[in-house]
């Protein structure tokens, strides 16, 4: 097909190459320019993988497509390139110029030279060889701490721009519905407060170094069915409306997410990807977003092949297009001749075509990939020798020592300490039992989506390309006096037992017991946590928890440390342990954390940001449930927490009193302000993490017990106190009505300031007067936090 109207250009440079022109009018000029084919091959991308030695990408063969012909692609262009860094361990400054010299191609081989965007995962650092791997979501949201979440983010960014990557598919939205899901790693929590904070922080934090930072996943994934991966999601939408959606929505508004993933999941029949209520009238038509809709991975041809609405590819893609999804990814399939043929025959109207190519150019444009001036050599390479590549490997450093030291605030501000009878901080032990499957296995503190869990394992030969200490390697540092004797007990999951003697006997010879256990992180069945890799219940894996039952009875005081991917039920071992110390796949500097918390070099502040069930079996629950998903007489299921979401103990003490409201009563548009103090009356440097739940005792509607709508992290000294004073709009009380619109009702609410959802602290009960208000997408999203001097006396 040819081009389709008469376009304005002029001898030097079309339109579109102009930057000083409307970046609307710009597209609209390239659109008439294009013919269909070449129109089409801007909404899809190629898998890839750098090359080793620094020549062009090589397609990246999957056993879900056939060989891509890029010989045959590029004269009509392409959309995307699909990672580039992180299919194969390939020299970050090698991989920049392998992706350099492709885009040169991509530009000489088609008439408008137009780039890919190259995009990676970014979920626990750049998922490239030898780049830091900081903690996983999980962490950032035991950190409650959107700040460093934020610089973090931006510490990725910068290194993912530097070697030319423009898009990272991170963060993940998804609010924990069922513990057992496989993917709760790459969560924040169990909260969609806590989840929206943290991740609107991620998002402007990539966005502040100029990466196009993606949502996902939009929406229900978390709420499958039983917690089993790629599953139906049988969700009401008033869960959806209140739990799903409001992190999405926080950060797209604040955020300024500039691209969307759909989800794999289908709701009521409706599969995500061929949801036009959701991915036009909601996320466009009302929220106003304006950037792209992505494809998960296949998720256009799994309308064909798994959600059984489409008969063939074209239908799969006229469905996703007319939805409102713009980019197939992570290869061509249904996008290619497949709808170019739905077009000629008129089964896809070309309008839908352009209103995804608007999308898709207009986000190139603002990227400088329509500019005259770009340039294909990114920062990294700026002023190299390019024709010698010999001499640029190893000049690209991804892991320095920012990253590091930044990582390692990180996994130490996310460490949980979830009890502890004092034995903790350990005062020079003589000697030291070290038990279990992670004591000294490097990778233990990392995510499935890390680069060495992701790609290494499948390169076992390949160096995992950066330091990971084990916990034997940083409690010997940490104390250098003390015998330790290391025993592995049993492996992560396969249940052998023949190990468990060897460890009770170290255990009875030495003065603590370091019992070390939890996950190992890998893909679809490869680990015991990270996608596809579901459990059936929340039991340690293999025989861990007789491992570790054994090591109780040994009368050595235990400390149980988990390096997880999601909260487990550890029986006995929650009351009868000496101390339980929680991190989540805590990253390259995880296991100093540790070691720091086990030595009080560092004192814990990390907070839960999903429960610890009490049993292994008691699930699905979060502490989000209503009245009638708490513990009660008609039930024999006691679905109440060992440790309840927020939970997390410190070194210290701290007394919270002085509790002030300016007024009891406001009106629905109105707001709250109340005060209080908060002093630290132990011997050592501490924070409290302040969190301020809402509970409405009467709404039109079932509401949960309480849920979680502010929080602010609180340092102080020895003997210091702050005046912690905190503004309550009346719209964080809003829910989904009746009628399915948001609403703000009068009525008594109490307002819980606590440490946990388990430990109320002090109770404000106000009352919203006046009529019930509509609110959308545009309320108060925050309870303002402040702190100042605390009064004297």
């Amino acid at each position: 097909m040819t081009a389709n109207v008469a376009v304005e250009t002029t001898p030097e440079a079309p339109l579109w190459n102009d930057p000083d022109r409307p970046v609307a009018a710009r597209v609209d000029a390239l659109i008439g320019a294009m013919t269909l084919d070449e129109k089409i091959a801007q909404l899809y991308g190629v898998w890839v993988g750098a090359s080793a030695n620094g020549g062009e990408v090589a397609p990246h063969q999957h056993d879900m497509e056939e060989a891509v012909d890029l010989d045959a692609l590029l004269p009509h262009g392409l959309g995307q390139l699909t990672r580039p860094f992180g299919t194969a361990p390939v020299d970050p400054a090698l991989g920049a110029l392998s992706l350099l010299r492709t885009q040169n191609r991509i530009t000489a081989a088609s008439r408008f030279g137009i780039p890919a965007v190259a995009h990676e995962e970014c979920l626990a650092g750049f998922a490239a060889w030898r780049a830091t791997a900081y903690p996983v979501p999980l962490s950032w949201g035991a950190t409650f701490d959107p700040d460093v979440v934020r610089r973090m983010a931006a510490a990725i960014g910068r290194d993912m721009r530097a070697v030319g990557v423009h898009q990272g598919l991170a963060p993940v939205l998804d609010v924990v519905r069922d513990a057992r899901w496989g993917r709760v790693e790459e969560t924040i929590g169990e909260d969609p407060y806590l989840v929206g904070t943290i991740g609107t922080a991620y998002v402007r934090g990539l966005e502040s170094a100029g990466i196009v930072a993606t949502l996902k996943h939009f929406v229900g994934y978390s709420a499958s069915r039983a917690g089993r991966n790629l599953a139906p999601s049988p969700m009401g939408p008033r869960e959806r409306a209140d739990v799903l959606l409001p992190p999405f929505e926080m950060a797209i508004r604040e955020g300024g997410a500039r691209s969307v993933m759909h989800s794999y999941t289908d709701t009521d029949g409706v599969p995500a990807a061929a949801d036009e209520s959701l991915l036009t009238g909601l996320l466009r038509d009302t929220w106003g977003f304006d950037g792209t809709v992505v494809a998960d991975y296949f998720g256009i041809a799994f309308l064909r092949i798994l959600h059984g609405i489409a008969g063939d590819w074209a239908e799969a893609a006229g469905a996703a297009l007319k939805a409102g999804v713009d980019i197939e990814l992570p290869t061509v399939k249904t996008f290619g001749a497949p709808l170019a043929a739905a077009v000629t025959d008129g089964r896809v109207p070309e309008s839908l075509i352009d209103r995804a190519l608007r999308r898709v150019l207009g986000q190139k444009a603002m990227l400088g990939l329509l500019d005259p001036d770009w340039n294909p050599v990114p920062p990294a390479l700026d002023g190299a020798d390019l024709d010698d590549p010999d001499a640029l490997r190893g000049t690209v450093d991804l892991d320095g020592p920012e990253n590091r030291a930044l990582a390692r605030e990180i996994a130490e501000k996310a460490v949980v300490l979830l009890s502890n009878d004092g034995t903790l901080p350990l005062a020079r032990p003589r000697r030291i039992a070290l038990v279990g499957p992670n004591a000294t296995e490097g990778t233990a503190v990392l995510g499935c989506y890390s680069f060495p869990q992701h790609v290494g394992v499948q390169h076992p030969d390949v160096p995992v390309g950066i330091d990971l200490p084990t916990l034997r390697d940083t409690l010997a540092a940490e104390f250098p006096d003390a015998d330790i004797t290391v025993a592995r007990g049993t492996g992560v999951d396969d249940g052998d037992l023949t190990g468990i003697g060897a460890a009770v006997d170290a255990a009875a010879h030495a003065d603590v017991v370091v019992a070390v256990l939890g996950d190992r992180a890998g893909l679809f069945g490869r680990g015991t946590s990270g996608e596809g890799c579901d459990t059936e219940s929340l039991a340690l894996p293999g025989a861990q928890q007789q491992l570790l039952d054994a090591l109780l009875d040994s009368g050595t005081p235990v400390v149980t440390v988990l390096l997880a991917g999601r909260p487990y039920a550890l029986g006995r071992a929650a009351a009868e342990s000496a101390a339980i110390v929680q991190s989540f796949f805590p990253g390259v500097a995880g296991t100093q954390a540790i070691a720091g918390v086990i030595s009080g070099r560092t004192n814990p502040s990390g907070r839960l940001p999903v429960s610890v069930p009490r049993a292994p079996g008691s699930q699905p629950t979060t502490y989000l449930g209503a009245r009638l998903a708490q513990a009660s007489e008609v039930s024999n299921i006691d679905p109440t927490p060992a440790f309840g979401f927020g939970h997390g103990l410190t070194y210290t003490s701290f007394a919270w009193d002085g509790l002030a409201v300016d007024a009891d009563q406001a009106p629905t548009d109105g707001e709250f302000t109340l005060a209080l103090t908060v002093r630290n009356t132990g011997d050592r440097t501490g924070t409290e993490v302040v969190q301020l739940y809402l509970h409405d005792p009467v709404a039109s509607v079932v509401q949960p017990v309480q849920r979680l709508v502010g929080y602010t992290r609180v340092d102080l000294e020895p003997g210091e106190a702050r005046r912690v004073r905190v503004t309550v709009p009346a719209d964080v009380a809003s829910f989904t009505g009746r009628d399915g619109h948001r609403i703000v009702e009068p009525g008594d609410l109490e307002l819980r300031l606590a440490a946990s959802s388990t430990d109320t602290r002090l109770t404000a009960t106000v009352t919203l007067t006046g009529p019930a208000r509509r609110v959308d997408h545009t309320r108060r999203f925050h309870a303002a936090f402040s702190l100042e001097p605390a009064p004297e006396g």
